[in-house]
């Protein structure tokens, strides 16, 4: 057997050994641990808000994926959905870290016939043990705020491209591809049914392919060509919760602007108010006489670029409305 021929057969049958392990138990070389979420820089800087002075009671009912899209597949048709379908839980697990949990107080309304079922076989159970002497069980917590909304856009194939080159038989290219989700969050206040603030965000998630061969003879009408490439595709579930949090973030802003509520610490959360001003104000774009963008309106110092401190925890009170204007 020539060495290539046997170079071939080691490796096919290095691959038959690692099989005969099962996916995913801890013989398989190829298995690796579970670990939590990510972090992200959206996370990170909801979680580093300083405390209100009203912990908000809110419920979420539903965050559906209005989009309706299924996953793009240039060969046949999927019906797989190419977005999460579980959006009122990464909804509820954003607001409860929020602050360092010191901003939302989350009540059970996603499974609500669950929880409802459960403390009716509490009630029975005590009553069939104490009888008429049974007491019943603490009422439901009501929420002042319903927030509501959705995964309401999904551009897939946005932007597309690649380059390659190759020289010899040796060559490589690679491909990209941009994705843009669009998330929609809002406050509804549950006394009166207003809308008390509305926020819509964007994540842009990347694909991107890289490809190599290279082929050369090894003998007479005998040719040797090797193929090799990796795949990074950006987690869309990962993008979904990044859209989330900024929408969360961003919501929690639009509430103190319009005096829904306020930072327990004023000089901190005018801090907060200032950075976010800035940099809004920094992607405002001066415009010509033609409309054409010239520079930003507002140069932002890079020292301002530096979030303030956290502050400490707050006290549960329930939320206040808007005051109506005269």
């Amino acid at each position: 057997m020539s060495h290539v021929g046997f170079s071939v057969a080691a490796i096919l049958c290095g691959l038959g050994l690692g099989g005969c392990a099962a996916a995913g138990s801890s013989l398989d070389p190829m298995s690796t641990p579970a670990t939590l979420m990510p972090a992200t820089k959206s996370g990170v800087a909801l979680e580093s808000l300083p405390p209100p002075i009203q912990k908000l009671d809110v419920a979420v009912y539903s965050f559906p994926d209005l989009t309706g899209q299924n996953k793009p597949n240039e060969n046949f048709a999927e019906y797989s959905r190419a977005l999460t379908q579980g959006g009122a839980q990464l909804l509820t697990d954003v607001l409860t870290k929020a602050g360092n949990g010191n901003w939302f107080n989350v009540v059970e309304r996603t499974d609500l016939q669950s929880l409802l079922q459960e403390r009716q076989i509490i009630q029975n159970t005590r009553s069939a043990v104490y009888g008429a002497k049974a007491g019943g069980i603490p009422p439901l917590r009501f929420a002042g705020v319903l927030l509501d909304g959705g995964i309401i856009g999904y551009d897939s194939n946005e932007t597309t491209g690649g380059i390659g080159a190759n020289y010899l038989g040796i060559g490589g290219n690679t491909q990209y591809r941009k994705d843009i989700v669009t998330v929609s969050l809002r406050a509804v206040s549950v006394s009166t049914g207003r809308v008390l603030a509305s926020v819509s965000t964007t994540k842009t998630i990347y694909s991107v392919q890289l490809q190599g061969s290279a082929f050369r003879f090894v003998g007479v009408d005998q040719l040797l060509q090797i193929e090799g490439g990796i795949t990074r595709n950006a987690p869309t579930t990962l993008g979904v919760q990044e859209g989330i949090q900024l929408a969360v973030y961003s919501l929690i802003f639009e509430g103190v602007r319009n005096g829904l509520w306020q930072f327990r610490d004023a000089a901190a959360g005018a801090a907060f108010m200032r950075y976010l001003d800035e940099h809004q104000r920094a992607m405002t774009y001066k415009l010509d006489a033609n409309g054409r963008p010239i520079g930003p309106a507002v140069a932002v110092p890079i020292a301002s670029a530096a979030q303030p401190a956290v502050e400490a925890a707050s006290q549960p009170i329930v939320v206040k409305d808007k005051p109506k204007s005269s």
